[in-house]
């Protein structure tokens, strides 16, 4: 995992933080036996979706890679 970045963009830090508040905001409130706070915290959560693919649209998450037709074949002929 550690040599495919997995995760360390901006993109993917924001959105994942502004989730987790997301969800601590619903817990305390399904705690709280309030429905309306628990709905606003789920809220929240998808909003860290739409601000991490946002991100990501702007540039600001892990490039896309590029790969030929023939990169994951092996040379005719060739021995190792």
């Amino acid at each position: 995992m550690a040599g495919s970045s997995h995760g360390h963009t901006p993109a993917a830090w924001t959105g994942v933080i502004i989730a987790f508040i997301g969800f601590c905001v619903a817990g305390a409130f399904t705690v709280m036996a309030n429905p309306l706070g628990f709905w606003a915290g789920m809220v929240v959560v998808v909003l860290g979706g739409v601000v991490g693919m946002a991100m990501r649209a702007a540039g600001l998450g892990q490039p896309k890679k590029t790969v030929s037709p023939q990169s994951g074949r092996e040379a005719v002929g060739a021995e190792g």
